[in-house]
């Protein structure tokens, strides 16, 4: 409270801004005396202090405006490789399942295959 009411002046006018409006009066003083020198005067740009305005802040918008497309990206892949995952564990649990149930198959045919063989075994053996 006491910065502010000290920096503002009686018309509320700001410490930089004072300094503005004196430089400004300054300019506008040695234009009318000597317009020879005017060409050596400091533009206004140079002279306009930069309150409440930061130098970078279009490139750091830029900058977030950037992270955040990435971080969007990176999630999109993220999400697309757990997509893919998912769908490669179903697709192997499917094909354990048929391996297991055609293991089965198999031990069904080797236990039929034997049971053949012992049949064929015992009517050679009536032949002879």
């Amino acid at each position: 409270m006491n910065g502010s009411s000290r920096d503002a002046g009686p018309h509320g006018i700001p410490g930089d801004r004072k300094l503005y409006v004196v430089d400004s009066i300054n300019d506008l003083h040695k234009l009318q005396l000597c317009p020879a020198e005017s060409q050596t005067l400091f533009p206004q740009e140079e002279k306009i202090p930069s309150v409440g305005t930061k130098s970078g802040s279009g490139s750091c918008s830029l900058f977030f405006l950037g992270l955040i497309v990435v971080l969007i990206v990176s999630l999109v892949l993220v999400s697309f490789v757990l997509f893919l995952i998912v769908r490669t564990g179903s697709k192997m649990d499917n094909v354990l399942r048929r391996l297991a149930a055609e293991g089965k198959d198999i031990e069904d045919l080797k236990k039929l295959n034997s049971m053949i063989v012992k049949r064929l075994n015992q009517l050679e053996s009536e032949q002879n």
